[in-house]
């Protein structure tokens, strides 16, 4: 199997610890970035007696891209709420920052499963991202009280509006914009308590191709200038392929952990499934899976850079 990197050193506790649970600055977040922010161990999810995936082993640094991909049902999605403290382990560990993963870390930043809203939601998309600092507050907010903590509220909600390129629509109502500029404002929703992990699951999922290459280039675009590790699950890698610099691959209770070039290879395929499977590089760039299990294998067309 092919795993993620070894564990990175240990001791370096002011990079992982955060006192009085204060994030740092995005334009700070970089630092360290040799040590891993999440490591996975020989982790195993069992569920109803069933084991959903054994043996994963990762590491995850600071300002990198993965994508967590597969066949529907595969667990992509537990993978990542194990990460996120969400669903427990049957054998190993997880760590997050230096400390075994658990349910509400205000280090993540975590989009989940893809949200509509109806277009008679009359609520701000600027009043969606706020929910991102506020949300789990009682009452109204009154300015006029600390007026120096809600202005450094307001400006750092604009801050993350500016950084998804949602500035033009951020005062209309939710419900009146489109899946891909909803999607944005969701993003920076997670953003805005300044994360040092980003987690989205399958947040392209419903938006056309120009909506989804539109997400991915601002998740990587913040990645990079925050140095924020992003988890991403996808179905399809191809609107995402260029931006990536890992993926996870899950398949019939393995993984395999590299490159998309590693990864995605007529070998690593075929030993996950368990059957044989070709992958082929067409003339316009795209590569097409093949296999046996037409049902679960079909649905990639992944692009080569």
């Amino acid at each position: 199997m092919m795993t993620g990197s070894e564990p990175a050193a240990n001791g370096r506790r002011a990079a992982n610890e955060l006192p009085n649970n204060r994030l740092p600055d995005l334009k700070t977040v970089a630092a360290a970035a040799d040590t891993a922010v999440i490591q996975v161990r020989d982790a195993a999810v069992i569920r109803g007696g069933q084991t959903i995936w054994r043996s994963v082993t990762l590491d995850v640094h600071p300002g990198e891209f993965v994508a967590i991909l597969g066949p529907n049902g595969a667990g992509k999605s537990t993978l990542l709420k194990a990460i996120l403290g969400l669903i427990p382990l049957g054998t190993g560990e997880i760590n997050v920052l230096g400390h075994a993963a658990r349910r509400g870390n205000p280090a993540i930043g975590y989009v989940p499963q893809r949200r509509h809203f109806d277009v008679d939601v009359r609520v701000r998309g600027r009043d969606i991202v706020r929910l991102g600092l506020d949300g789990g507050e009682w009452g109204f907010p009154l300015p006029f009280l600390n007026r120096p903590a809600e202005q450094d509220r307001a400006s750092r909600i604009q801050e993350v509006i500016d950084m998804v390129g949602a500035t033009a629509y951020a005062d209309r109502p939710i419900g009146e914009l489109s899946g891909g500029e909803q999607q944005r404002l969701l993003i920076a929703q997670a953003l805005v308590t300044r994360p040092r992990i980003l987690a989205l699951d399958e947040p392209l999922d419903s938006l056309d191709l120009r909506n989804q290459q539109g997400v991915a280039a601002v998740i990587r675009q913040i990645s990079r200038e925050t140095g924020a590790a992003v988890l991403l699950v996808a179905h399809d890698v191809n609107p995402i392929l260029s931006a990536l610099d890992r993926v996870v691959y899950v398949a019939h209770g393995q993984i395999a952990v590299g490159t998309p070039e590693e990864v995605i290879t007529t070998a690593t395929l075929s030993r996950l499934y368990n059957t044989p499977v070709e992958v082929l590089r067409a003339s316009d760039g795209h590569i097409v899976v093949v296999g046996q299990e037409e049902e679960e294998v079909s649905y990639h067309a992944h692009r080569a850079r």
